[in-house]
């Protein structure tokens, strides 16, 4: 299987991007998905994560108001709204697939910068 990221760049404060991961080789409606980042120096840190079926997501508290995950099963792409950003939400990006009993599936990640 295979996961590749998208739209990451460079924004200025309180702007908005839209994150896109493509999902192949694998039957995508029976993953959850989440989307994880990594600034630099720290530790890889989940973000955001929907069930297979889209019916429940989570998020982490620093980003809940502000990001929306969302997948949509027909095109076997889950997606991250990033909104209201911060400097601090300054990370790379990575899509994540799981599934209980199996070995997970990671993106290459994409950059996304807040600066002014």
């Amino acid at each position: 299987g295979q996961l590749v990221e998208s739209g990451g760049g460079l924004v200025q404060p309180g702007g908005s991007l839209r994150l896109s991961c493509a999902a192949s080789g694998f039957t995508f409606t029976s993953w959850d998905m989440s989307w994880y980042r990594q600034a630099p120096g720290k530790e890889r840190v989940l973000v955001a994560t929907i069930t297979s079926a889209g019916s429940s997501t989570n998020y982490a508290a620093s980003v809940k108001g502000r990001f929306a995950i969302s997948r949509d099963n027909a095109k076997n792409t889950v997606y991250l709204e990033v909104n209201s950003l911060k400097p601090e939400d300054t990370a790379v990006y990575y899509c994540n697939a799981r599934r209980a009993y199996y070995r997970d599936y990671w993106g290459q990640g994409t950059q996304v910068t807040v600066s002014s």
